[in-house]
């Protein structure tokens, strides 16, 4: 019989990224994407294009685009357009990615979960309720709140203290360069998910040697409860 991690061993607290971690969402940004960047004169964008712009929150992803598309305008000033357009497009083919609903459940049974994006927190607690998802987690954090968008740790750390948990019992899952940076700069473990969407572009130079690595959301399931990771 496999052994199970005492509870000394588990994490305390479980943050979640959101896009390509929780959800594989890229489509319906591809299409929100899209529609702005045509509205402005813009050339329509391939979703490989738009993959690697996501991760750094709307504003920056808009001016992304802006300037791969040709766009004309301030793309400062498209951002409420932008998530106009995406908020009338959810759920639209955004869903978590298979075995999530699963993971969360489990998880959420044992440890407190949280909720730490770049993307507004509208979109995200809007997505998160659609999906069926919201119950299972304490506190999400967007983007656009008192916080700095990761890699700044605030949010974070601001996760950590609303659940009196250490750094050091704090456990980020996330699939990027982005969320490991994050993670790292807070002090809390770090699990990278490989199927999302953002692991492809990770940098793997910033890698300490301290992440651990999951291929399926049933990875992280034995991450926590069980303490065995994918290599």
């Amino acid at each position: 019989m496999k052994a199970t991690a005492s509870a000394a061993d588990r994490p305390a607290l479980v943050v979640f990224d959101l896009d390509g971690t929780l959800i594989d969402s890229i489509g319906d940004l591809a299409v929100a994407v899209n529609r702005l960047v045509e509205e402005r004169g813009g050339r329509r964008l391939d979703t490989g294009q738009v993959v690697g712009m996501v991760g750094e929150g709307a504003a920056l992803l808009i001016a992304r685009a802006f300037e791969a598309s040709g766009a004309s305008g301030d793309p400062r000033e498209a951002l409420p357009r932008f998530l106009e357009i995406y908020d009338s497009l959810l759920p639209g083919t955004t869903r978590p990615y298979p075995g999530v609903p699963e993971m969360i459940r489990a998880l959420a049974a044992v440890v407190p979960l949280a909720v730490l994006t770049n993307k507004p927190a509208g979109s995200a607690t809007k997505i998160l309720s659609l999906l069926d998802l919201a119950p299972s987690f304490r506190q999400t954090v967007g983007g656009d709140g008192p916080f700095g968008r990761k890699p700044d740790p605030d949010g974070l750390r601001h996760l950590m203290a609303e659940a009196g948990v250490e750094a050091r019992d704090t456990l980020m899952v996330g699939d990027s360069t982005i969320d490991l940076l994050t993670a790292r700069a807070a002090g809390a473990r770090t699990c990278l998910v490989r199927y999302g969407f953002g692991f492809a572009a990770l940098d793997r130079t910033r890698l300490g040697g301290g992440e651990v690595f999951a291929d399926a959301p049933s990875d992280v399931v034995a991450l926590v409860l069980d303490g065995t990771h994918g290599g």
